[in-house]
């Protein structure tokens, strides 16, 4: 059974079962950014507690099933157009960065693509800038993707202090991998059933493009997804006759390769 990682999975919204099925599937290892908890939240305090539960109890849970569990923290686009809330939580993230499971900020962006969006997207850069934090990044859904994706590419390039091997544009599709890979950055695939990639398109993206600097991920989380989606692509490359090791390099070493760069990280595959 071929070991895999997930790198964009938001379990706080997962069943324990989904872990179990999980762990039979071969996952070793999932990176939980912070999102939109479906509702918007009321405060700062609201945040706080939503971090301690990514950072400790989340972990405790997962390791329960031999899985490691790691995050990422921000306040998620979607709830971004509250600038004075955005602002209150950028200013509280740094208590927890220390955590020895939290990856860097995100997963940041754009969701419409307003001018609130854009400010407390670069109020988070500064903060990964000033900090040295990876950086993960949402990229907007369907009609608004091909512009957002611009837009976060050109505002990330605007500040000389981030490496774009530094970050990673999450929700690629066909028309924008191109263009976060061309900008050096790593890319994620997201195999979301009804506003993202199916595992064949995700296969078809590796055919075109290769396995460097490419992840794939499920995003589960509360709505329409599959905690699962990852060994369906693994299924589909297989069914099309990939190497076992192209296949390792897209769902387990790419994402070990990203995640090295993080100063807190220091899981290996030998780890239980």
């Amino acid at each position: 059974m071929a070991r895999y990682i997930d790198p964009h999975i938001h379990m706080v919204s997962r069943t324990t079962d989904d872990y179990k099925r999980m762990a039979l599937a071969g996952c070793a290892l999932v990176s939980e950014p912070a999102f939109w908890a479906g509702f918007d939240r009321s405060g700062v305090e609201g945040f706080r507690d939503y971090f301690r539960q990514l950072t400790d109890f989340e972990g405790k849970r997962s390791r329960s099933y031999g899985i490691a569990h790691y995050t990422w923290l921000c306040i998620n686009a979607k709830e971004a157009e509250n600038i004075e809330l955005s602002r209150e939580v950028i200013a509280m993230i740094p208590e927890f960065l220390e955590s020895s499971t939290v990856l860097g900020i995100g997963e940041i962006g754009l969701n419409k693509n307003t001018k609130n969006e854009s400010t407390v997207f670069l109020e988070h850069l500064e903060l990964a800038a000033k900090t040295d934090e990876l950086i993960l990044i949402h990229t907007p859904h369907l009609a608004d993707k091909y512009q957002g994706s611009r837009m976060i590419l050109d505002m990330i390039k605007g500040d000389r202090r981030i490496s774009p091997h530094r970050v990673c544009i999450d929700h690629v599709e066909e028309h924008t991998i191109g263009l976060a890979l061309d900008a050096g950055h790593w890319v994620g695939m997201t195999l979301y059933p009804i506003t993202k990639c199916t595992p064949q398109r995700a296969a078809d993206m590796v055919e075109k493009y290769g396995t460097d600097r490419i992840m794939v991920n499920s995003a589960g989380d509360w709505g329409h997804s599959d905690p699962l989606a990852v060994p369906e692509f693994i299924f589909e490359m297989k069914k099309r006759g990939h190497s076992d090791s192209d296949i390792q390099k897209v769902v387990f070493e790419n994402p070990l390769t990203f995640f090295r760069q993080c100063r807190r990280f220091d899981w290996s595959p030998n780890q239980d």
